[in-house]
C-alpha cells in the first residue's frame, strides 16, 4: 500500500501545468508530432505494406499492400 502511495506521489509531483500564454506555442504546427495527417497516414501505409508488419496505426496484413 505504501509503494503504490509513494509511486502516485511521485507521478503527481513530476506534472507541470501548462500556462495559458504558454498553449499558443505548443500548438503550433512545428509542434506537433505529424503536421501533415495526410502524409503521416500515407508513410505508415508504405512501411507496413513493404516490411509486411503490423502494429502502430492498427493496421495488419502482408506485404502485397492491399489490407
Amino acid at each position: 500500500m505504501r509503494i503504490l502511495l509513494l509511486i502516485g506521489l511521485i507521478l503527481l509531483g513530476g506534472c507541470t501545468q501548462v500556462q495559458p500564454w504558454e498553449r499558443g506555442s505548443l500548438a503550433r504546427e512545428d509542434m506537433q508530432w505529424r503536421p501533415d495527417a495526410m502524409e503521416g497516414r500515407l508513410r505508415d501505409h508504405i512501411h507496413y505494406s513493404k516490411e509486411a508488419s503490423s502494429g502502430g496505426s492498427g493496421a495488419a496484413g502482408g506485404g502485397c499492400g492491399c489490407n
